[in-house]
C-alpha cells in the first residue's frame, strides 16, 4: 500500500530483556538457534550440515515441545507420495498426484482437538479445572465467566445431544450461532463426536446462510433467537428458516435463547414443531459426561467457507491434526501465549479468527475474551473501556476498525488504564502508516509490538507474521511464519524476494493446516491454488521483502486495475490516499473508460471537523499521480462519511463498487452498517 521509502524507519525495537522473556527465543535456545534469520531457515528449508529438511524437523519437533497429546502415535510427520487420484484435464483421465497438494500430515496418528484444548484442563487433577475458560461481554453489559470444568460439562451435553440427533463422525454441523459463551462448547462438541463443524458468520443473510447450509448438507444447525447490536434485537432465527426452507436438508434445530423470546409476550418467533427445539430442552438435558473419540489425523475437523472468484463460496476442509498444530504453534510462538493472558481478537465465530483463538489459547489452558456488540456502542471507548476494566493483555483488530476510531480522537482513551496489554494484533487487510503508529502509541503505550498477521482460511493460520523478537517498521509483516516455506515470484514463478521487487505471494510447500482440499472437490481445489505454478500455491497478494528483510504486502493481485495498460492495485491508490492528513479513509474502485479501458474512482472518508470541498479534491487527486504516477490520478473523487463494513470493520469493497455501477450488490446483510449503501449512492 505504501512505498517501502514511507516505512523504511525502525518504529519498535523490543528490549533485550523482553526479547529473552518470550517463548520463541526458549525455544531457540533449546534447538540452539542464534537468531531470526537462521529460526527462519531452519524451520522452513533445507540447512547445511542438517539431514533433515526444516519442515519436517519442525511440525515434528514442536508437537512434543508444545505438549499436543496423540492418542495413538503417528508413524510418520508427512506422506505425499501420492496416494490421491484427481483429474488430468489433458486426456480426460485420473492421474495419481504427489507433492505438498495432497500431502497427508502425522498419518497413523490419533488425536482430538477437543481433548488438548478442553478434556485435559479440565480433568480433577490438572491444576486448570477451575481456570477461567472464557470471558464474555454482551453489548447490553451482562458478563459471564465459565471455568474449564464448566466448558467441559456442557460440551459433553453437546455430544450427547448430538448422538441423540443421529450425528456420527464425518457428519456436518452448522453453526449459524451469536457470539455468545455456548458457541465454544458447539464447536467443541462437533470435535468431540467427530463431526465436522460448519461455523456460519452470524451477520449473513438468507441466501449466504442457505448456499452453506446446501453446500454442507448439515442435518442439523444451531442457531439464536438473535442478539444485540447497537442497542437494537437482531434477530437471527427467521433468517434461519428461510435459509433452510431455500436449503433443505436441516432436520433438527437447536435455539439458543439469547434475547428471552422463549417467555416473551413482546416477540415471538417463528417456531416448527417438527425440528426446532430450545437450547434448554436440547442440550441442558443431557448428561455432562462424554468419552472423547480419538479420531485419525486426517479426519475433518472443520469446514470453513471463503469467497471464490466463480462467486460460490469455498468450502476449505480442515482437519484434527493441522488446525491442532497450527493454531498452537501460533498462539504459543506468535503471541507469546502466558497463563496469565487474556486474548480478546474482533471476531465471530463464522470467521476463521474465531475458532483460531479458541483452540490456540485453550491447547494451553488461556483464558479468551469474547464481546457481543458494536466497537463504538454506547460509545467510542467500548473496547477501552473493557481493556481496562477485564484488564486484557492481548488485543487484535482490523486496521480499519482502528482507523475509525482514531477518527473519534484521542480523548476516548483518556482515563482509560491500557497499561496491561502485552501484545497487540491486526489482520485482514493492509495498514497505513499513520493508524499504525497511532495503534502502536496510543493504544499499546509504545512498548506492545503489533502482530500484523496474514494468511487465511486456508491454512487456518498465517503465511506471515512477526514474530515478538523482531523490531518493526510500521505496516510490516515480519517474515514467514515458523514451519511455513513462502517466497515471492514473478511472473514465471522465480523467486525474486531478495530483489525487494514486488511480486506474488507463494508458498512454496504444504503445512499441517493446509486445506485437505476443497469440499466441492479435489479438480476446483488445484484450480484456485496450484494451477498457475508448477508445486507453489498462488496465494493471490502482491508481497515485497525490503533490504533489511521485513516482508509487506500490497492487496490482492486479481484485484489490479489496468489503467491504459498500466496495472496499480486498489490498495496502493488507497494507501497514497490514506497518506494525506486529510484522509482517514480510502476505497478505490476501477471503472470503465472510454480512452484508458479503466479508471480510478476512490471514495474518502476525511478526518473529523474537515470540509469536503473541490480545492481538496483536487488537492488528493495530485497526491496520488505523484506518489503513483499521472494515469492513476482518480477520475474523479467523492466523499462520503462512512464505509460498509462487516462486523469485524472491514471494508465491503465489492458493495461499494456495484452502488457505484448501478449494479446489483447482491447479499448485502452482513453488512454492519446498511444506511452507507445510501451514502455511496448519494455521492454520485
Amino acid at each position: 500500500m505504501q512505498s517501502l521509502e514511507d516505512i523504511d524507519e525502525i518504529a519498535y525495537e523490543p528490549s533485550q530483556e523482553f526479547v529473552e522473556s518470550t517463548n520463541v527465543w526458549q525455544f531457540m535456545q533449546a534447538c540452539g538457534i542464534d537468531d531470526y534469520e537462521e529460526l527462519i531457515a531452519r524451520t522452513t528449508g533445507e540447512v547445511e550440515g542438517v539431514e533433515e529438511s526444516g519442515i519436517e524437523w519442525f511440525w515434528d519437533e514442536i508437537v512434543d515441545y508444545l505438549g499436543i497429546d496423540f492418542f495413538e502415535a503417528y508413524d510418520a510427520v508427512r506422506d505425499d507420495s501420492g496416494a490421491r487420484r484427481v483429474p488430468d484435464k489433458a486426456n480426460g483421465e485420473t492421474v495419481s498426484k504427489d507433492g505438498p497438494q495432497f500431502t497427508d500430515w502425522y498419518p497413523g496418528g490419533e488425536l482430538n482437538i477437543a481433548h488438548n484444548a478442553l478434556d485435559r484442563h479440565a480433568a480433577v487433577d490438572s491444576g486448570t479445572r477451575n481456570h477461567i475458560a472464557t470471558i464474555w461481554e454482551g453489548e447490553d453489559g451482562e458478563v459471564r465467566e465459565q471455568t474449564f470444568h464448566d466448558l467441559h460439562r456442557q460440551a459433553n451435553r453437546v455430544a450427547n445431544a448430538l448422538e441423540a440427533r443421529g450425528i456420527e463422525t464425518g457428519d456436518t454441523v452448522g453453526l449459524y450461532m451469536p457470539m455468545v459463551p455456548e458457541v465454544v462448547s458447539i464447536l467443541y462438541g462437533c470435535f468431540k463426536v467427530g463431526a465436522i463443524a460448519v461455523p456460519i458468520f452470524s451477520g449473513f443473510g438468507v441466501d449466504a446462510v442457505a448456499t452453506r447450509i446446501e453446500d454442507s448438507e448439515c442435518s442439523v444447525l444451531f442457531t439464536g433467537d438473535g442478539f444485540y447490536r447497537r442497542g437494537d434485537s437482531i434477530y437471527l432465527k427467521e433468517t434461519a428458516d428461510e435459509a433452510i426452507e431455500q436449503a433443505g436438508y436441516v432436520d433438527h434445530t437447536v435455539v439458543y435463547d439469547r434475547l428471552g423470546t422463549r417467555d416473551s409476550i413482546d416477540h415471538s418467533i417463528p417456531w416448527t414443531i417438527s425440528r426446532d427445539e430450545w437450547w434448554s430442552d436440547a442440550v441442558a438435558t443431557e448428561s455432562d459426561q462424554y468419552e472423547t473419540r480419538s479420531l485419525p489425523s486426517d479426519q475433518e475437523s472443520m469446514l470453513l467457507y471463503s469467497s471464490g472468484t466463480t462467486g460460490k463460496p469455498k468450502g476449505i476442509v480442515h482437519t484434527q491434526a493441522g488446525v491442532q498444530v497450527q493454531c498452537a504453534k501460533e498462539i504459543y510462538f506468535g503471541f507469546d501465549h502466558r497463563p496469565a493472558d487474556r486474548f480478546f481478537w474482533v471476531s465471530d465465530i463464522g470467521w476463521m479468527m474465531g475458532p483460531w483463538m479458541l483452540i490456540g489459547n485453550h491447547t494451553f489452558g488461556g483464558t479468551i475474551f469474547m464481546y457481543e456488540g458494536a466497537p463504538d456502542y454506547p460509545e467510542p471507548d467500548r473496547y477501552w473501556e473493557m481493556i481496562d476494566r477485564h484488564k486484557l493483555t492481548v488485543f487484535g483488530v482490523s486496521p480499519t476498525a482502528i482507523r475509525a476510531l482514531r477518527k473519534h480522537g484521542d480523548r476516548w482513551l483518556e482515563g482509560h488504564d491500557l497499561s496491561s496489554l502485552r501484545l497487540l494484533g491486526s489482520t485482514g487487510e493492509p495498514w497505513d502508516p499513520e493508524s499504525w503508529a497511532w495503534f502502536l502509541d496510543h493504544v499499546g503505550g509504545g512498548d506492545a509490538p503489533i502482530i500484523n498477521i496474514s494468511g487465511g482460511t486456508e491454512i487456518c493460520g498465517c503465511f506471515l507474521m512477526p514474530m515478538p523478537i523482531q523490531s518493526l517498521k510500521p505496516c510490516t509483516l515480519g517474515g514467514p511464519g515458523l514451519g511455513m516455506d513462502i517466497d515471492i515470484v514473478n511472473e514465471d514463478g522465480e523467486s525474486i524476494a531478495d530483489t525487494g521487487e514486488r511480486g506474488y505471494l507463494v508458498a512454496r510447500d504444504s503445512c499441517p493446516s493446509t486445506t485437505k482440499s476443497l469440499w466441492s472437490g479435489d479438480e476446483r481445489y488445484l484450480d484456485e491454488y496450484w494451477s498457475r505454478w508448477e508445486d507453489l500455491w498462488n496465494h493471490g497478494d502482491w508481497a515485497q521483502k525490503d533490504e533489511d528483510g521485513f516482508w509487506f504486502l500490497h492487496g490482492r493481485a486479481d484485484d489490479v486495475l489496468n489503467v491504459a495498460g498500466r496495472k496499480v492495485g486498489p490498495a496502493e491508490v488507497e494507501g497514497a490516499l490514506i497518506d494525506h492528513e486529510s484522509v482517514n479513509q480510502a476505497a478505490a474502485i476501477g471503472v470503465p473508460d472510454e480512452t484508458t479501458g479503466t479508471a480510478v474512482v476512490a471514495y474518502v472518508v476525511l478526518e473529523s471537523g474537515l470540509d469536503a470541498n473541490d480545492e481538496l479534491r483536487a488537492r488528493l487527486r495530485e497526491t496520488v499521480g505523484e506518489e503513483l504516477g499521472k494515469p492513476f490520478r482518480p477520475r474523479e473523487i467523492r466523499f462520503v462519511d462512512q464505509f460498509p463494513k462487516t462486523q469485524s470493520g472491514k471494508i465491503i469493497r465489492r458493495a461499494i463498487q456495484a452502488v457505484h455501477t448501478g449494479e446489483d450488490p447482491g447479499d448485502m446483510s452482513s453488512i454492519e452498517n446498511p444506511d452507507a449503501l445510501d451514502a455511496i449512492e448519494n455521492a454520485r
